[in-house]
């Protein structure tokens, strides 16, 4: 399917969630006096697409509230200071409506793949982690029609759950990456994949064998220290430089609870923004990085928008170059 036919499938840009205020000094923009409604010409820069889903969630007996996560992020990323060099726009939401997930992924995987096709860096906002098979989808459908056979991609995913669930039964927010699995090993191309903070109580020993019998690298959140930060950033480099692409998947309930109330699953421990960022810069700064996505916020447990203002800063570091 081209572009241009699965155009119309996406409501028209609300751009009202970009206000905030402005500053009388020379040279003080923020990111709602920036911000531009994507377009099929557009100079290539970063932009942001909404997932707005929960259904994943409601699947995966998590409590829903994500579906309404992307206009949070907005919101929040509106009255931050700009500090890009390039342009960044707006490419609107795709919404999941009920319980139609697959056809919402499917949805955003065209959309994904959009705006990878005309150059951009896109950033997915959710939603629920059921946002990371449709962008995926996005990037695969993005790099066959490149010509790529076997493509080298490795995911980067900054959560305290695998998401590693048998979709055979339900798909949902636990099953994206073995969702991926499969679409791998259909495709005959490697999976690679990192999973960076996992909380060992939120996890079944099944879900550890998996990720064992898969290759995964996983770091554990109890293992994010400042005496063992060195070695987590060469584990992550060296994993980096084994790819060509790299796709980043940031689910904020890798947070502890304080820094990030508002989600799915709030975590018990969790790693630190402080300890987090040092790694999103490394792998933004790689050159490899294609797409990134930021799941579960969920604004109806938000504390003071606590967790809508991570996410804005995530979004604030992942498109600062450029």
């Amino acid at each position: 399917m081209s572009a241009d036919s699965d155009t119309h499938d996406t409501p028209p840009i609300d751009m009202t969630a970009w206000q905030g205020r402005v500053d009388p000094e020379p040279d003080s923009p923020r990111w709602h006096q920036c911000v531009q409604p994507w377009t099929a010409h557009a100079t290539p820069g970063a932009t942001l697409l909404g997932f707005a889903s929960d259904a994943g969630v409601k699947r995966n007996q998590g409590r829903p509230g994500a579906a309404d996560g992307p206009l949070a992020i907005r919101r929040a990323l509106a009255n931050l200071a700009w500090h890009r060099q390039g342009p960044a726009y707006d490419a609107g939401t795709v919404v999941c409506e009920g319980d139609a997930l697959e056809d919402a992924q499917q949805r955003l995987g065209e959309r994904v793949a959009e705006t990878l096709d005309a150059g951009h860096f896109p950033v997915v906002l959710g939603g629920g982690h059921e946002i990371a098979f449709g962008s995926w989808q996005g990037l695969a459908r993005h790099l066959e029609a490149q010509g790529s056979k076997a493509p080298r991609v490795g995911i980067i995913n900054l959560d305290a759950h695998f998401d590693l669930r048998d979709p055979v039964h339900v798909r949902s927010s636990g099953t994206p990456f073995a969702q991926i699995v499969d679409q791998c090993e259909m495709h005959d191309w490697p999976f690679r994949y990192a999973c960076l903070g996992v909380s060992r109580a939120s996890n079944t020993r099944a879900l550890f064998q998996r990720a064992e019998d898969l290759g995964v690298l996983v770091r554990e959140d109890r293992e994010f220290t400042a005496a063992t930060f060195d070695a987590i950033v060469r584990d992550v480099e060296r994993f980096v430089a084994r790819c060509e692409h790299v796709y980043l998947t940031i689910d904020l309930d890798v947070l502890p609870a304080a820094e990030a109330p508002g989600v799915s699953a709030p975590a018990a421990r969790g790693v630190s923004l402080a300890l987090l960022e040092p790694l999103i810069e490394i792998i933004r700064d790689s050159g490899k990085l294609r797409l990134a996505d930021i799941a579960e916020l969920n604004p109806e447990h938000d504390i003071d928008s606590r967790t809508a203002k991570v996410a804005a800063r995530l979004v604030h570091q992942l498109t600062l170059t450029g």
